[in-house]
């Protein structure tokens, strides 16, 4: 993709970006070149005013939101992949192909672990499994907020779930506990220091065993709902029937 293409699909989805926000407040912003009234323009002085400072405050706002559109795309990309797989395959399909990942996880803890740890990833992947299912499901129901709400948190609980159980018990993979011990206590210190959450964390839980696995699964489904968000926000600046969604790499 030539530099040119990429500058001004990015140019394109910032306009957008801009005019819906713009179109919360005043009607015909967002590519309102294509309608026959046209883009409504301010006649007042009072709404020039109004006009020009929620214009202003877009601004800031869309150097922030931009990231997480990019964010978005991408997302939406791998969710269609998801999707298409799904479609292909169905909901039980999606339940068999899971079983055959995690149960290959469950056999190698088999083998690798000692009983207790071959039952815990085992029932990882029971509830993962599960999960997975269920985050079929739900996207087949079809509705944004179904899908932002409990598809997305579902399919990351799929994901992060058994490898974090089979790290509890596993020596190898000590590196994971490491990298999660290190990133509580970054959420700790930085995140969840309102009210004194982090104190309160602190005093009642050892992250340790059990803690882990509820400190991930607390992890991936605001994750989940996140992600859902700046999916939902790439179908509002960039429809999938929008003429540059034909071509995703111009800004992608």
């Amino acid at each position: 993709m030539a530099q040119g293409g990429i500058v001004e699909g990015i140019k394109i989805d910032v306009v957008r970006l801009h005019e819906t926000w713009m179109e919360l407040v005043f009607p015909r912003q967002r590519t309102a070149v294509h309608q026959v009234l046209g883009k409504w323009k301010p006649r007042t002085r009072a709404d020039r005013v109004k006009y020009r400072v929620w214009w202003a405050l877009g601004i800031p706002l869309v150097a922030v939101l931009y990231p997480l559109l990019l964010v978005g795309f991408v997302t939406r990309f791998s969710a269609r992949r998801f999707d298409g797989a799904r479609a292909r395959l169905g909901i039980i399909g999606v339940v068999v192909l899971t079983t055959i990942l995690w149960g290959a996880l469950t056999a190698l803890a088999r083998v690798r672990l000692e009983p207790e740890g071959f039952v815990a990833v085992g029932a990882a992947s029971v509830v993962a499994i599960v999960s997975a299912g269920l985050a079929a499901l739900f996207v087949k129901v079809g509705g944004r907020g179904t899908t932002v709400v409990l598809a997305y948190p579902f399919a990351m609980n799929a994901v992060f779930l058994p490898p974090v159980v089979a790290a509890l018990f596993d020596p190898s993979m000590s590196g994971v506990l490491e990298g999660s011990e290190a990133l509580a206590i970054y959420l700790l210190d930085n995140v969840l220091f309102v009210a004194g959450i982090n104190e309160w964390l602190r005093a009642t839980y050892s992250l340790e065993g059990i803690a882990f696995v509820l400190m991930w699964v607390g992890i991936a489904t605001p994750l989940g709902w996140f992600l859902g968000c700046v999916v939902t926000l790439a179908d509002v600046v960039r429809p999938r029937s929008a003429p540059a969604e034909e071509n995703p790499d111009a800004a992608d």
